[in-house]
């Protein structure tokens, strides 16, 4: 069964098992009524278990979106602080070692919300901070209650550096399927260039071979039924009817080649929404919908890539919606997702890279992030066709 988990969902339910079991003890302390034994009173068996009941929400809320490839935010170390504490108070109330199992598991969380050197410093404070019990409520020597509390030190480290390596896997696995993403969708990009270029080269060659002989037969026919008589005229006029509706099938067949010969937008782009982590990506797009210059097609699928990339990052959205659509000229990329939205947009490099990638191409961009709502964006380019002259993008020359 656990072969279909991952490590980060083993690592969250290997931490909610073992606060589970510390409970035992805690149940038998406090709530276990025994003949000739004192227990603690009902206010202090409160207050442990709103103590260890805080441990476990907290936990259970951290370890929500272990390797989603987010950051985390300032409310999740408040809750890592909520979590320390709560730790610190079950070993000081129960009198006992209790927390320092407890800070072993919180350990398992430190390298997700922190940096490696102040997560190692939170840790090693924490398990100090346990040394007043040893001293002062267990009765250990000094000594001892240091060598105790060095002890669980050395194990909470130990999980510390396993869930480091756990995080740096899942950036690891997170980068290469961005890469994977990346490079199929560029494939079916090449694999559409090639098409649309194997096309172009075909067509150009129907036209200045088969439709340069074929006009000047057409033109020798024409003038043949005009130096001769009787029925040699009628059979160069039917030849000459044949060359021109010869003439017209080549036309035909170089104009339907030039036609289909468009990039696919659809299929380039879907590898980009395929199995991205705790992130739902709902993609429309208008079909048929096709680029003739592979390079606004690189564009776009740049964008939408840049799209994805900032929602797993920075939105704390679970759905993400993308449109494409051909509006008039343009080719428009609408995208909206139902995070939490910023009171103050910074444009980062990524985004900063888009805009600079559609003005090449006289695009634009435009981008809405309002507190609650959401990031909503609009990037628009317009097609190689709506840039050529009226008589070229209608096929005269």
């Amino acid at each position: 069964m656990l072969g279909n988990l991952s490590h980060t969902r083993v690592l969250r339910f290997a931490g909610l098992f073992t606060w589970a079991m510390i409970a035992m003890p805690l149940v038998y302390t406090y709530w276990i009524p025994e003949e000739g034994v004192s227990r603690r009173g009902g206010w202090e068996a409160a207050m442990m278990s709103g103590f260890f009941i805080a441990f476990g929400g907290s936990y259970y809320w951290l370890t929500r979106g272990l390797g989603s490839g987010g950051h985390a935010h300032w409310y999740d170390r408040l809750i890592l602080l909520l979590l320390t504490v709560s730790a610190l108070a079950v070993s000081y109330l129960t009198g006992s070692g209790l927390g320092s199992i407890l800070m072993m598991v919180a350990a398992g969380v430190i390298p997700w919300l922190l940096p490696v050197r102040i997560g190692v410093l939170w840790l090693v404070l924490s398990q100090l901070a346990v040394l007043p019990v040893y001293y002062l409520l267990v009765g250990f020597p000094l000594f001892d209650a240091l060598m105790q509390s060095l002890l669980y030190g050395g194990f909470s480290m130990f999980i510390f550096v396993t869930s480091l390596v756990a995080r740096q896997q899942a950036q690891a696995r997170e980068e290469q399927r961005q890469l994977n993403a990346e490079l199929r969708a560029t494939r079916a990009l090449l694999a559409e260039s090639a098409r649309v270029n194997e096309r172009t080269r075909i067509s150009r060659e129907l036209h200045d071979l088969l439709g340069h002989h074929l006009t000047a037969l057409s033109l020798n026919l024409e003038v043949a039924g005009h130096i001769t008589e009787g029925r040699a005229q009628e059979h160069v006029h039917q030849a000459h009817t044949l060359a021109k509706l010869l003439l017209t099938d080549v036309r035909e067949a170089v104009s339907h080649l030039r036609d289909s010969g468009a990039i696919d937008l659809a299929a380039a782009l879907r590898p980009l929404v395929e199995r991205v982590p705790s992130l739902r990506i709902h993609l429309q797009v208008d079909e048929p919908l096709t680029i003739d210059d592979p390079e606004r097609a690189h564009v776009l699928l740049r964008c939408t890539q840049e799209i994805i990339t900032n929602t797993v990052r920075h939105a704390q959205a679970d759905n993400l919606w993308i449109q494409v659509r051909r509006e008039g000229p343009q080719v428009v990329i609408r995208a909206h997702d139902d995070g939490r939205g910023c009171e103050a947009l910074l444009p980062g490099n990524g985004l900063r890279g888009m805009r600079e990638r559609l003005s090449q191409y006289g695009g634009s961009l435009e981008i809405d992030a309002p507190q609650g709502t959401g990031f909503r964006l609009r990037a628009s380019v317009p097609s190689a066709a709506a840039l050529l002259p009226p008589a070229v993008s209608q096929g005269v020359l």
